[in-house]
């Protein structure tokens, strides 16, 4: 059976966008105010980032599928998404606050980074998921530049404290890898997997 449409289940205007660049039409399937979404994030000791991004990803994904039943709404793919920022195994998620995201971004300076996204799909009782994993490297940045990007306010919400598609591209030297999976959708993998549940775009 082919689907026509799929749910996402995602709050990043982002990954809603790339969606739209291959074509696909997509609903969104956000947590209500009873689910508590970031408690998914939780990290566990000693959890290597890759299998922390594909753990958080499972766990999105099966509670988007609860939240599709018990909202009753119509059948149809549900795609989930995290990405995170990773220095060795340490994982840097999204800043607490405007001194977590200076003390990220001082730690990135002049250093390479993994950027890691994993992208899951689940269609009737079938579930797929697909990794990617890039390299950013980041020239040295000056405690005046650090301080002026957080004061915009856009490390928050931000794996790493910073968005490759925000003025932090004026720091990145060298990327390896998926422009799209460091923007937090890998459009190659995610292609992969629609076709996999033959979702028409």
């Amino acid at each position: 059976m082919a689907h026509d449409f799929i749910y996402l289940a995602s709050q990043s205007p982002r990954r809603r966008q790339l969606l739209e660049q291959l074509g696909v039409r997509h609903e969104l399937l956000l947590p209500g105010p009873d689910e508590d979404a970031e408690a998914l994030e939780a990290e566990i000791t000693g959890e290597s980032p890759v299998a922390y991004v594909e753990r958080v990803t499972r766990a999105k994904l099966h509670a988007a599928r609860e939240r599709l039943r018990a909202r009753r709404l119509p059948p149809a793919p549900i795609l989930c998404s995290d990405t995170t920022v990773a220095l060795g195994r340490r994982v840097l998620g999204k800043p607490a606050d405007a001194a977590d995201a200076r003390a990220v971004l001082a730690l990135l300076s002049g250093r390479t980074h993994r950027v890691i996204t994993s992208v899951a799909l689940a269609w009737g009782r079938q579930e797929a998921l697909a990794t990617n994993l890039s390299r950013v490297r980041f020239a040295a940045i000056s405690d005046r530049e650090i301080a002026h990007y957080v004061a915009t306010g856009e490390p928050f919400g931000k794996a790493g404290s910073y968005a490759i598609q925000s003025a932090a591209a004026a720091w990145i030297a060298h990327i390896e890898g998926s422009y799209t999976g460091i923007m937090g959708l890998p459009l190659y993998e995610t292609a992969q997997l629609l076709r996999q549940a033959r979702v028409r775009f």
